[in-house]
């Protein structure tokens, strides 16, 4: 069929690749088609491996049009200093603030990631931890269903503090709703205070729900890491 290209024959997959990058620069910056940078970026990261070139588009991406996914991608860059960018926490937590903001696949996560920044403090005024704009954070993102920033929370109102004051009901509520999104030690947790009985009624049976799907969840993850095999 025309159209298609035979990925056997060299000369037709260089010529497909540059048309591709030919399509996304033009998408990109005379279009002006946010999907169209990002779809650059991958283009850079997966076929030229040029992460430098990558890191410009994502910030052209992020600051002048504030793509969500970009703003993500550029945070990471930032926190392990990719693409010739400086290592550079802060710089990360504005950028995953714009992209939890902004609507996005990653949105949840970037909103998870300015809590964990918030929560480590070194992005902070005299870098002491802002538990406050933590619990904030790490509720968007439990809200919008992701596990981590729900066991987050459920241990920050176990273990209270001044900012937080100690709160063993929302810790189990938390905890069970961290199970329930597959966090194996939120299952373990939510497990000890229905036996206890420590923020929630004593449940033995409810217990034994929790301990068991621990133990699945710690199967299934298991099986997915695929052992080395040899010869």
């Amino acid at each position: 069929m025309a159209g298609l290209v035979d990925f056997q024959d060299e000369e037709q997959v260089k010529s497909f690749l540059e048309n591709m990058e030919v399509e996304c620069n033009y998408q990109c910056y005379r279009e002006n088609d946010p999907d169209g940078c990002y779809r650059l970026v991958d283009y850079l990261e997966g076929i030229q491996k040029n992460f430098e070139e990558a890191a410009k588009v994502l910030k052209f991406n992020c600051e002048k049009n504030k793509h969500s996914d970009s703003c993500y991608k550029l945070g990471g860059y930032y926190v392990t200093g990719k693409g010739g960018l400086p290592q550079d926490l802060k710089a990360a937590s504005s950028c995953f603030l714009m992209s939890c903001e902004n609507p996005g696949k990653k949105s949840v996560e970037s909103c998870h990631n300015v809590g964990l920044l918030a929560h480590d403090g070194q992005v902070n005024e005299g870098g002491q931890p802002d538990l406050r704009k933590a619990r904030d954070y790490y509720t968007r993102a439990c809200d919008g269903n992701y596990a981590s920033s729900c066991f987050n929370l459920s241990t920050m109102f176990l273990q209270g503090s001044p900012d937080i004051p100690k709160d063993m009901g929302r810790a189990c509520q938390y905890s069970v709703k961290a199970c329930d999104l597959g966090h194996i030690w939120a299952c373990a947790n939510a497990s000890r205070m229905f036996r206890l009985g420590d923020g929630v009624q004593k449940d033995e049976a409810k217990a034994e729900e929790l301990k068991n799907r621990a133990q699945q969840l710690h199967k299934e993850q298991q099986k997915s890491v695929s052992p080395i095999k040899f010869g």
